[in-house]
């Protein structure tokens, strides 16, 4: 699963990565312990601009037949071999589909006493992109959007923490990604394959991470 994860890059470095022309309508802080509930960036394709566009989104999807916001904190992730039949996530995964922002993320391995948080990233430590879905909410007179985090099997560096992993994209599946037009969950689900193993890093931190209040550098430190 993916529970918590970091968004540290610049703003200039985000534009660059994924082909923002116009963020002047989001603004962020670098945020070392994202937690589920919180607002997190994403890229969405905007249908009548014919661009790509920044948008802050509620992390735990709201489906539209929602009666209450009580359901985001279940669906903060979804498993990527049953998006195409599970009613939360099956009209989503066919047209709205967007890229979750992050330059790493937080996986606890159980031990006997404790769960020991372990922080991954790129080897180059870039910012990346989860696959995510998102709707739209709208009770009353609200309209609120939120999204989840796509998640698959473990790669061979995660396996001994935990079994399971969100989906990192390839920087050459974005588009495929966000294209609305793009409908066929055949050509989606091989999207969605574990990033390798060998273009990633781990390191163990400190549990200050498992409290959603501490959000300093500290959370990322190697703890020996």
């Amino acid at each position: 699963m993916c529970g918590r994860f970091t968004l540290t890059a610049e703003p200039d470095k985000l534009r660059e990565i994924f082909q923002i022309s116009d963020t002047s309508n989001c603004q962020w802080e670098a945020d070392f312990n994202i937690a589920p509930t919180q607002m997190v960036m994403t890229v969405l394709y905007n249908g009548e601009t014919k661009q790509r566009e920044l948008r802050s989104q509620h992390w735990g999807l709201i489906p539209t037949w929602a009666k209450d916001t009580k359901i985001a904190a279940k669906l903060i992730n979804a498993r990527a071999e049953t998006l195409a039949e599970k009613p939360s996530f099956r009209s989503a995964f066919k047209r709205r589909r967007c890229l979750v922002v992050a330059d790493g993320f937080y996986e606890w391995k159980r031990l006997e006493t404790k769960k020991q948080p372990y922080y991954f990233q790129l080897q180059d430590k870039q910012p990346f992109a989860f696959a995510g879905l998102w709707e739209k909410w709208h009770p009353d007179d609200e309209n609120i959007t939120s999204c989840t985090i796509i998640t698959t099997d473990a790669n061979e560096l995660l396996q001994p923490i935990h079994n399971r992993m969100p989906v990192i994209l390839q920087p050459q599946n974005y588009e495929k990604w966000l294209d609305p037009q793009l409908q066929d969950t055949e050509i989606l689900q091989q999207i969605l394959q574990p990033y390798p193993a060998q273009q990633m890093s781990s390191h163990r931190v400190s549990t200050k991470v498992n409290n959603p209040q501490h959000q300093s550098p500290e959370c990322i430190v190697p703890e020996s």
